[in-house]
């Protein structure tokens, strides 16, 4: 751990640095190093080829530790993430009295210049947290930086008021009305900041938002407490002043807020993706290189428009119950109450992931299935699918949902859940996940995320050398030998285990709460994604619907 962190402030700071400055860093953030244990560390990372010594002035991180620190011990980062964020909040300085300060910036890498044009649009609109912006070159290459709608909580921070991000996702906007989140991700528990999740051009549609109202962009939510709201309004009147206007809407005490639910004595507040005006290039194919909440930036310093921009978002007045936000664990845990597989007669409901391909590409897929069951079958959830009619020229392929295993536990009495949806690397007899999505606070499956971000690598994993789609369950300690026994009978069938953990330990880096067990299943998609990575046109879908087992028939 004390390793990673060392990489960490290396790749943060961004230059080279003695055992000193490393130490008194370590020092802020809870690590007690002297400079001697220090030396002894970066010795080690030497060795590894993960930092290098630079003469007398100290150590640098090379490519490969850079890459070693993506990857990571992923627990480690899934905790980091949150906590970047709180670290970003508390380093806010600016004040909006003197515009002296620093403030949150996303930043992006530009490859066509024509891209400026279509971000700067998206700005006149209003569609941004501020309008201030910078823009400028390094090595070559042309950056964009806007900023971060966490700048306002760092700022409310800074005036002893309590802001907790919840979530971040995407906002559906009619006649520049904000109607409802329909999909978020929670910030604790994640390896990947949840707007990084949405930020493809598949996802939003910032552009016709701007153009016509109507329409997908990119927010994040928080909560304040209600003993507040008085200086919150003052505090936000006040950065309108100045240009920072990113607020969507402000609930009242306890009142859902666009869909999302609000605890008793808190107000919730939406705030839009300070990505937004880069998430419009991306809609029209620009190639961006995002990096969210990524540095700070002297507000001061930045270009200020000419303009005073307002957000073109109507006042939200009344909003419809109805447009509740669906939580994903609610759904997983009502199709595992359905899972009645009986393991003696092979019989029972399971559940399925129904995706859609051309009924002319139907055997061709097949064949890419059966390939990877035959080569890998461990990478399979089962070794069987069912054809599923659709329209008159598509066709549905289901495949067994991993989520089937904990609804056979639960018939058996094990409670089973399902923890985190990842990304597992494998490069030869090395397992472990380096990237991974709680299931919690999440409105969508993890793995259709990774999937849309082109995460994986199906293909590469059948010569021990890529990455799969994998889930991580989580059992009582006390049921480890009757859920030993249960999975193995169901192997039988072909539904097999990567690995079961002992309690209290990682299992291929993901941590398990304590006095559980953790137990990593492929993905039941993983054969759907090797058909998406031969070019073969798929619309994957995950967890759709409980289907008879012997509705499906051997690959």
């Amino acid at each position: 751990m004390k390793m990673m962190e060392i990489l960490r402030i290396l790749y943060e700071k961004n230059e080279i640095l003695g055992a000193k400055v490393i130490s008194e860093e370590l020092e802020k953030r809870g690590y007690s190093l002297g400079e001697r244990a220090v030396r002894y560390h970066m010795h080690i990372l030497d060795e590894r080829g993960l930092t290098e010594k630079i003469g007398y002035k100290g150590r640098q991180i090379t490519k490969k530790g850079i890459s070693e620190l993506k990857k990571g011990l992923i627990y480690d980062q899934v905790d980091f993430t949150f906590s970047r964020v709180q670290e970003k909040m508390f380093n806010v300085t600016l004040n909006p009295l003197t515009l002296q300060g620093s403030v949150i910036v996303n930043i992006s890498s530009i490859n066509e210049l024509d891209a400026i044009k279509t971000i700067n649009n998206v700005f006149e609109a209003g569609l941004a947290v501020s309008s201030h912006y910078n823009i400028y070159e390094r090595n070559d290459k042309t950056y964009f930086e806007t900023v971060c709608g966490t700048t306002i909580d760092g700022l409310m921070q800074q005036k002893g008021i309590i802001s907790k991000p919840l979530y971040g996702g995407l906002l559906k906007v009619e006649d520049y009305t904000p109607i409802t989140f329909v999909e978020q991700i929670a910030y604790e528990k994640t390896s990947i900041t949840p707007l990084e999740a949405f930020t493809n051009h598949n996802n939003t549609s910032v552009l016709d938002v701007a153009n016509d109202g109507t329409g997908i962009i990119p927010a994040n939510f928080r909560v304040v407490p209600e003993a507040k709201k008085d200086e919150v309004i003052t505090l936000l009147d006040s950065l309108k002043k100045i240009g920072i206007c990113g607020v969507i809407h402000m609930g009242k005490p306890g009142e859902s807020v666009l869909g999302i639910p609000v605890p008793e004595g808190m107000i919730g507040i939406a705030i839009i993706g300070g990505v937004a005006p880069l998430c419009a290039a991306q809609e029209e194919g620009y190639d961006l290189d995002i990096k969210l909440a990524d540095r700070y930036d002297e507000y001061n310093n930045m270009i200020t428009p000419n303009y005073l921009m307002n957000l073109p978002l109507k006042k939200v007045t009344t909003q419809n119950k109805e447009n509740k936000v669906s939580f994903i664990l609610n759904k997983i845990f009502n199709l595992i109450s359905k899972v009645d597989y009986d393991i003696n007669n092979e019989k029972g409901n399971i559940i399925a992931n129904i995706s859609y391909v051309h009924k002319d590409d139907l055997d061709d897929s097949i064949e890419v299935m059966k390939e990877l069951y035959k080569s890998k079958p461990e990478y399979c959830m089962g070794k069987r699918y069912s054809v599923v009619e659709s329209s008159e020229d598509k066709v549905g392929l289901a495949t067994i949902c991993s989520l089937t295993m904990d609804g056979v536990l639960t018939k058996q009495g094990i409670n089973s859940t399902p923890v985190y949806s990842g990304i597992l690397d494998i490069y030869g007899s090395n397992r472990r996940f380096i990237e991974l999505i709680s299931y919690t606070g999440s409105s969508v499956d993890p793995h259709e995320i990774f999937i849309k971000k082109g995460m994986h690598d199906i293909h590469g994993s059948l010569n021990d050398d890529g990455k799969i789609m994998a889930s991580v369950h989580s059992v009582h300690y006390v049921a480890r030998d009757k859920t030993i026994d249960t999975l193995n009978s169901l192997k039988e069938v072909g539904l097999e285990v990567l690995n079961i953990g002992k309690p209290n330990e990682y299992t291929y880096n993901a941590k398990i709460e304590k006095y559980n067990f953790g137990y990593v299943l492929s993905g039941g998609l993983n054969p759907i994604v090797a058909i998406k990575e031969k070019n073969i046109p798929v619309e994957v879908k995950s967890i759709e619907k409980i289907m008879k087992f012997d509705a499906f028939e051997e690959l």
